[in-house]
């Protein structure tokens, strides 16, 4: 583990290498999984501030589970998390011309709708975050989908990406540039 701060971070995430192979999953990350993506409780608001602008991107299905569901839901594991279709497709995910699940967050994001990307759960994926019992401590660990994943482990090995590098926005958009700065500097050290 590393520590920074009050984060520790697994090895794995300056040892392993990743870079999502989209045509290869085709977004499985927002259709597979025991509950919807885990929200943090701000993200709650920002849901509620941008959703108007997001409903559009949405398909009818979502638009009904949503209304029967909420824009939200509490799940007794997780805590809050994004509602989901039949406990599979996240409600915000929508499908391209490819067939790949993206979020409709991010696409009104990208279109210049809003100015928040998506869930941090999603942006940081494959790496999932927790806090201690007492709330002093998070604890980042790489966990990467076994059978979706191959195919952005196997591209990660092939271009030399390591997992927090290909991870850089989320991470300072969660921990912040010093955060960063410190685990990218601590992976230079380890390598030599």
């Amino acid at each position: 583990m590393i520590a920074i701060d009050n984060v520790l971070v697994s090895d794995e995430i300056v040892q392993k290498a990743f870079v999502c192979d989209l045509n290869a999953c085709k977004g499985a990350c927002c259709v597979d999984g025991d509950a919807g993506a885990p929200l943090e409780k701000k993200e709650l608001a920002k849901i509620d501030e941008v959703f108007d602008m997001v409903l559009p991107y949405l398909n009818e299905v979502s638009k009904a589970n949503i209304k029967s569901q909420g824009r939200y839901v509490y799940d007794r594991e997780f805590g809050w998390v994004t509602p989901t279709i039949n406990s599979q497709v996240c409600v915000y995910g929508i499908v391209d011309k490819k067939g790949i699940v993206k979020c409709g967050i991010e696409q009104a994001y990208l279109d210049g709708k809003i100015k928040w990307k998506k869930p941090i759960s999603c942006h940081l994926f494959p790496v999932t975050t927790k806090k201690s019992a007492d709330g002093v401590t998070e604890y980042a660990n790489y966990e990467p989908r076994e059978d979706h994943c191959k195919a952005a482990c196997a591209l990660g090995t092939k271009l030399k990406v390591p997992v927090y590098e290909f991870l850089k926005e989320p991470l300072i958009r969660k921990f912040g540039e010093s955060f960063y700065e410190a685990l990218d500097a601590t992976a230079k050290h380890l390598e030599k």
